[in-house]
């Protein structure tokens, strides 16, 4: 399977789009830097923290997006999500997923977002290991943070899906760092690949060091009925991680391990996009993305959602 990860974006509605829209829309044609994005994300509808370490290595760093004191849910009823961004394994970086963070902690989430290892300095499992670390600090620190320890998830666009997959499903990695995927309310997977054997794509053969990729690496190798529960959502045109061969198939999985899943595809998204629309200037693209994460986290869109910003 070629696994390329990249693409131009396809303008799917023409009419009635301002320059603001197509000006945002233009940088989100890769997976790393959407700083003219992140430029129009509002700066007062959280408090930011920035760099901090969760181990010693110079990527492992984590920037934290928490709720304004009068974001509803109050104090200590908080989730917290654990966000991993994509890129091939091989780039970015958290400062460009403000936007992310912004979208959940302005709606009453407490969001982690954690840089990694890449490729080709540092290959599988090291992204892997720095996932699991990022998550038990998420975990330590969640009451400190403001919200609640058992409302902890993990979630991840891309590459970083399968992060997230990973630390949810494989019990070595959270195990190796004392800590449990029984200790997960769920996992969130936008766009994961979570099956891709044999590697084409050769930013993704030097992180797996392909040919001798090992059949555990791949998520769905370990779905199981101890996995917690899941949301995965895809574009189902997507060109570059296939949902039937990898969001439906971990989906079956799941179901058939007893596991609660919970599916959203959507039509006029794609790769790039379903990411991007957790952002307020392009969510015309094609699908309220943020409405089912908020669902399956605890915060109810009519709950939490303040409306245009």
């Amino acid at each position: 399977m070629t696994f390329p990860f990249f693409a131009s974006l396809r303008q799917r509605r023409g009419v009635f789009v301002t320059a603001v829209s197509i000006g945002a829309a233009a940088v989100l044609s890769a997976c790393s830097p959407v700083k003219v994005l992140n430029g129009l994300v509002p700066g007062d509808t959280y408090r930011f923290q920035g760099g901090l370490a969760y181990g010693k290595a110079p990527r492992q760093v984590l920037d934290v997006y928490q709720p304004l004191p009068s974001t509803v849910p109050a104090t200590g009823a908080r989730p917290l999500v654990v966000f991993f961004f994509g890129g091939t394994w091989t780039n970015g970086d958290r400062a460009s997923y403000k936007f992310v963070g912004e979208a959940l902690a302005a709606r009453g989430a407490v969001v982690v977002v954690p840089d990694y290892g890449l490729s080709p300095a540092f290959t599988y499992p090291v992204f892997v290991r720095d996932s699991a670390l990022a998550v038990k600090w998420a975990l330590d620190h969640a009451a400190q943070l403001g919200a609640d320890p058992k409302q902890v998830y993990v979630m991840g666009h891309s590459s970083g899906g399968y992060n997230a997959a990973m630390v949810a499903l494989d019990d070595r990695w959270l195990g190796e760092v004392g800590a449990s995927p029984r200790q997960l309310a769920g996992w969130i997977g936008l766009a994961g690949p979570y099956d891709f054997l044999p590697i084409g794509d050769p930013q993704a053969q030097a992180a797996f060091n392909w040919p001798d990729t090992p059949r555990d690496s791949q998520p769905l190798a370990h779905a199981s009925a101890a996995s917690p529960r899941a949301l995965l959502m895809a574009a189902s045109k997507d060109k570059l991680v296939y949902p039937d061969r990898n969001t439906g198939r971990m989906a079956a999985a799941l179901r058939e391990a007893g596991v609660p899943v919970d599916v959203k595809l959507f039509d006029n998204l794609s790769h790039v996009t379903l990411i991007g629309a957790f952002a307020k200037p392009i969510q015309w693209l094609g699908g309220p993305v943020l409405p089912p994460v908020l669902d399956f986290i605890g915060l109810t869109s009519v709950q939490s959602d303040k409306g245009p910003r």
